[in-house]
């Protein structure tokens, strides 16, 4: 059970506005907050947006039609939300019947999804003491039950709020043990379970999806991703380096509920760049894991990148879908990997469908054999410096991809880039990372984003939007049945394109980095689209 506090100002600030007149409903916010299993479920998205992205498939499609190809160059920013204390929020808002939920570091906003106006607010101070991804304090959303909403803190906290006031329920502390944890996250509600991961994978912490009662924030279960002596796996992990090995969930997973199972990415092997220390093949780092959400048992993994020596993290999105292949249908998660392949497994048993590549800059490995293993190149980091491709920020990463059913097509952003790679052996030590050194950019080496539609049923990129820009935008996809693929490029703009041809369509001018992905929602049969650029939120609709 967490510890329990009162909302005080000495800990953080609540304050409870009323719905705008405007809002058109006349019953209060306590019966429009109210989240069940059977909605968590629903696909795709429509009016509401219950989590992350969208709904448990991962797709990041939505039904909504209103915005389409002939009038989204119409649309118009409706408001602004400024958030003074973060410089680039990377969250993906949740709607739940006109209500937006909104994190950046360890604040939350109930928010008027038609108006902007702020219903309420969460105040935690940022934790000090924090290194890398977590001294950040980069938060990516909420989780939904019920009136309840669950945040990850940047020191790895999971905390349950009130729907209707912001006041503070719970609070669990969930990564002890090692000061070099952190959480970026946003929680995934499965059920009546609230699945959480870490930050830290590049810091010699040993990665876990831990799974929490949504009643009370009890601890159902815990699978740890890098084996204990002993466990299958553990051949890898020599003494204690274990307590080490990184591999951490730092992105929210997908779920199917037809076959009840978890498909979750893990991160790098630590340390990231010397091998060593760590000989085979480092499981679980750089997986998809299958998990039982009941029991929090393994059911089977599929690992992308053994004995990673590039920091090729395979936290990016386990997409679901159903499709033909090879003539027959078949279940498949697909995923587009860091490593700069993309991949269709069968969802139902992990196995090994095809692997395409589709970045030009890719010399790691010249192929993918016939059961998903690499076929090496014998490119690593060395002490005087190694060209490899994909670079450190690899081929694709954390930002959204969207799938959309009625074009087949994928929809991601890739990054052309090579890096020169370093290693130096190193000694895990608290308050500092474990890269074993690092990586640097190549002085002429120049990097280049592309907008990328994959078609699943022809197994080829079909078409590719070039950005204009350096490649350091973090911003993600979504897709709508208007025939629309919305994303944060290169320029700062919200972009919009054909889903089926990647023509642009629209853009508009946030004046700031995007590193968020755009999600969309629905009020009084009105549609919305929404990103988050630098520290401001915006929503456009038609006028």
């Amino acid at each position: 059970m967490g510890r329990q506090f009162p909302c005080m100002f000495a800990m953080l600030v609540c304050s409870i506005v009323p719905l705008a007149a405007d809002q058109k409903s006349d019953a209060p916010i306590s019966t429009l907050i109210d989240v069940q299993s059977s909605d968590m479920r629903t696909q795709p998205s429509g009016s509401n947006w219950l989590s992350y992205n969208g709904d448990y498939t991962g797709r990041r499609f939505s039904a909504l039609h209103q915005i389409d190809q002939s009038n989204v160059s119409q649309l118009r920013a409706q408001w602004v939300f400024h958030v003074r204390q973060a410089d680039d929020m990377e969250v993906t808002p949740v709607v739940v019947n006109g209500v937006m939920f909104v994190t950046a570091q360890n604040d939350a906003y109930a928010l008027d999804a038609r108006t902007g106006r702020t219903i309420w607010h969460y105040a935690r101070p940022v934790s000090e003491g924090l290194i890398d991804d977590a001294s950040q304090h980069h938060n990516r959303g909420v989780g939904v039950w019920h009136s309840r909403v669950y945040l990850e803190t940047d020191n790895a906290h999971l905390l349950c709020l009130d729907a209707r006031s912001g006041h503070l329920i719970w609070d669990v502390p969930y990564a002890e043990g090692n000061k070099n944890y952190g959480a970026t996250s946003a929680p995934l509600v499965v059920k009546d379970l609230v699945l959480v991961g870490t930050s830290g994978g590049d810091d010699g912490v040993r990665g876990f999806l831990a799974a929490y009662d949504a009643q009370t924030g009890k601890q159902a279960w815990r699978f740890w991703t890098i084996p204990a002596p002993g466990e299958p796996g553990s051949s890898s992990w020599p003494g204690k380096l274990y307590l080490h090995g990184g591999g951490t969930t730092w992105m929210p997973g997908t779920y199917d509920p037809e076959l009840n199972t978890l498909y979750w990415g893990t991160s790098n092997p630590a340390p990231d760049f010397d091998g060593g220390p760590r000989p085979g093949d480092d499981l679980y780092t750089d997986c998809v894991l299958a998990i039982d959400p009941n029991t929090g048992k393994l059911k089977w993994y599929f690992q992308f990148t053994p004995h990673d020596l590039y920091d090729y993290d395979a936290t990016e999105t386990p997409v679901l879908l159903d499709a033909t292949y090879e003539g027959k249908p078949r279940k498949l998660l697909v995923e587009a990997n860091r490593n700069g392949f993309l991949y269709l497994l069968d969802r139902t048993d992990g196995k090994f469908l095809s692997a395409t590549p589709f970045v030009d800059k890719l010399n790691w490995a010249k192929g993918i054999d016939a059961q998903g293993r690499p076929i090496r190149t014998g490119v690593q980091p060395s002490p005087e410096g190694t060209l490899v491709c994909p670079g450190y920020s690899g081929a694709t990463n954390w930002f959204s991809p969207a799938y959309n059913p009625e074009t087949h097509f994928i929809y991601f952003l890739a990054l052309e880039e090579c890096g020169a790679f370093f290693t130096r052996p190193e000694e895990f030590k608290e308050g500092r990372g474990f890269y074993a050194t690092g990586v640097k950019h190549v002085a002429d080496e120049t990097r280049k984003k592309i907008l990328m539609a994959y078609d699943v049923e022809s197994g080829q990129i079909t078409w590719r939007y070039p950005q204009v820009g350096g490649g350091w935008s973090s911003g993600g996809v979504m897709t709508t049945a208007g025939g629309v693929v919305f994303f944060g490029d290169e320029t700062q703009s919200f972009e919009a394109v054909d889903a089926r041809t990647g023509a642009p369509l629209w853009h508009f001018e946030t004046g700031q980095g995007i590193h968020a992905s755009p999600m969309t929602y629905e009020v009084n049969g009105k549609q919305y689209v929404a990103i988050a650029a630098g520290n401001d939120l915006f929503s456009f609709a038609l006028p």
